[in-house]
């Protein structure tokens, strides 16, 4: 079973508009809500593809009992942790004539000690093949509380800012950093050297998103560049968790590198043409596994 950990759960609002200007009024096309994070989204794409998957997240009043029943109307797996405070939400207007999205993230509710202790053993539990940790850290988590999750398993870390480095204490056998992401955390413009500071750090391996120019894998079993055979355009705000998921079951499965990083490149592309984050396009992604290029890292 892969378990992804959402701690900062969400309930994701999407709004789409014919375009987003500054200080005008917007009258929105579609309003859609659904239970959201990243680890959700990654245990959404996931359970597409039909594999064993449950997330563990927290929810919390109104808005979490919303959170709650999106999930069981999805047939989602997930345990639920119960939360004093209010699940947060997050707001994406998508621009139609442009595609551009704008993110809207709220800091979410502060948790108690009892409340990680009851997340933590809601994994402890489950006794994931390979644990996925998403997402930002809510106030009141240990600093270090991706690393004591991680510690010991097969595990995937999705994170970025104060929660990434405590995190590769737990040894992750993947980090997934976007560019600006790895940039701000070591300082390093060059991908493959600030990769190989996350390795030194505890990672086991770093795959880095390099939005159209696909991945870039610095792993113990070589260096790879992934690229997708189009660029699309599309909602991409799910595009990095469905890498992930495709992480994740490339781990639980022991396949080879290049064939992680191909399905991982398909599965983005998936996403984007996906109307939510958390959606993907298996046509798409069926058509487009033969097609990504998958080549050693400095090979034209």
């Amino acid at each position: 079973m892969i378990v992804t950990v959402t701690p900062n759960a969400a309930l994701d609002v999407t709004y789409t508009v014919d375009s987003l200007v500054p200080d005008a009024v917007h009258r929105a096309r579609d309003v859609r809500r659904r239970a959201g994070g990243k680890g959700v989204n990654v245990a959404r794409v996931l359970h597409a593809l039909g594999a064993d998957v449950r997330a563990v997240v927290t929810a919390g009043g109104a808005t979490g009992a919303e959170f709650a029943a999106d999930l069981g109307a999805a047939g989602l797996p997930a345990d639920l942790v119960p939360i004093d405070g209010e699940t947060r939400r997050t707001t994406t207007v998508l621009s139609a004539v442009d595609g551009s999205v704008t993110l809207l993230n709220e800091p979410g509710p502060e948790l108690s000690a009892a409340e990680w202790a009851l997340l933590a053993e809601r994994v402890r539990r489950r006794e994931p093949e390979v644990l996925v940790c998403s997402g930002s850290l809510p106030p009141g988590a240990p600093p270090d509380g991706y690393a004591r999750l991680l510690a010991g398993r097969t595990s995937v870390l999705d994170t970025s800012g104060a929660a990434l480095l405590p995190g590769l204490a737990g040894r992750p056998a993947v980090v997934k950093p976007n560019l600006e992401e790895l940039r701000e955390v070591t300082g390093l413009d060059d991908p493959i050297a600030a990769a190989a500071e996350l390795r030194k750090a505890g990672a086991g391996a770093v795959v880095v998103s390099l939005g159209a120019d696909g991945l870039l894998a610095v792993t113990a079993a070589g260096t790879w560049h992934a690229t997708p055979s189009k660029v699309l355009t599309g909602n991409s705000t799910g595009a990095g968790d469905a890498v992930v998921a495709a992480l994740a079951l490339g781990l639980c499965r022991r396949e080879p590198w290049p064939e992680i990083l191909r399905r991982a490149v398909a599965l983005s592309g998936a996403a984007v043409l996906g109307p939510l984050a958390g959606d993907v396009d298996l046509a798409h992604y069926h058509r487009e596994l033969a097609a990504v290029r998958v080549r050693p890292e400095g090979e034209s």
